[in-house]
């Protein structure tokens, strides 16, 4: 127990450092915020791109299982995380919609890479960006198809025309550095070219700056969010997010028979905290901002307890 303890605690202190350099002044918000975009246009697509680019691929097998377990595991999160909402706190749909994305919408790239890279490993790595390689796509366009689709039944507002949203959708991924990244090394990698010299280097020194920066990140972040609110709800969330999750996801990647390594990575980044993802949905649709602002706190705050706990049972 004292290694995993050993393996993930840093992970939430430098979360907690983050958190303490904004609240305690020292730092201004802003910085914060320049650090994140560091962080998500530059360190973490080129961690992904040098994932991808130099990864060994003969022994992975195909992807479809490991699409299959997690989001397996995402769909009954996210239909808990809704009917929760609707049923027990008899919210409208809209808050639905964002009570299942805060459920099930993990923070892969800020603490997901970093966590899995520490505790897992270079395989882990690998089955994690195949992961996030359809990730964000997939969870960004459920969530803006559903939330339209929320906001038509609650304020009988025009649909907006399949066309025109499947663009915007579209045009937003394909500017997306992370998605970047991923075609880049992928394309690297089919190519068969070497990464290597002084560029070699200079990638490796960017690359060893994401993990932490990305958590310091978050923790500055996450004075901007807070309990705002919504905390029933957004406990039910949290339980979910942090408890049930990884547990479907652990099931059907045991059924569907995933090597050791990519079951733990999986499982691992099911457990971690809500993304802020939720927050840009709820921002963008102006609903719920205090449900995904509560949920995503709570889930960072109690995520060192449970994190730690699938890892002790995973490792």
């Amino acid at each position: 127990m004292s290694q995993v303890f050993l393996n993930v605690v840093p992970i939430f202190l430098l979360i907690l450092v983050g958190y303490g350099l904004i609240r305690l002044r020292y730092l201004k918000p802003d910085v914060g915020e320049a650090l994140g975009d560091f962080v998500f246009r530059v360190a973490v697509p080129l961690l992904l791109f040098r994932t991808i680019a130099e990864a060994d691929f003969s022994a992975s097998g195909s992807p479809w299982p490991l699409w299959l377990a997690y989001f397996g595991g995402v769909a009954v999160t996210w239909s808990l995380g809704h009917l929760a909402a609707t049923k027990a706190f008899g919210r409208d749909q809209r808050v639905g919609v964002l009570g299942g994305v805060s459920a099930a919408f993990a923070n892969t790239v800020f603490i997901g890479l970093p966590l899995v890279s520490r505790v897992v490993g270079a395989d882990g790595l690998v089955a994690l960006s195949i992961l996030i390689a359809v990730h964000l796509p997939i969870m960004m366009i459920s969530g803006t198809l559903l939330m339209e689709r929320a906001e038509r039944r609650v304020n009988g507002r025009p649909p907006q025309p399949p066309l025109v949203l499947a663009r915007g959708v579209l045009r937003s991924l394909a500017r997306n550095p992370l998605v970047i990244g991923l075609f880049a090394g992928a394309l690297f990698h089919l190519l068969g070219l070497p990464l290597g010299g002084p560029v070699k280097v200079a990638l490796d020194q960017l690359v060893a700056m994401a993990a932490p920066a990305a958590l310091v990140s978050i923790g500055m972040a996450l004075d901007r969010y807070g309990l705002k609110g919504n905390l029933g709800l957004a406990s039910v969330a949290t339980f979910l997010k942090l408890v049930l999750m990884p547990a479907a996801v652990f099931g059907l990647a045991t059924l569907l028979g995933l090597p050791a390594d990519w079951r733990a990575a999986l499982v691992l980044t099911a457990a971690v905290p809500t993304g802020v993802n939720a927050w840009l949905i709820a921002n963008h649709f102006n609903v719920g901002h205090a449900l995904a602002s509560s949920t995503i706190t709570l889930t960072t705050a109690l995520g060192v307890l449970t994190v730690s706990g699938w890892a002790y049972l995973l490792l």
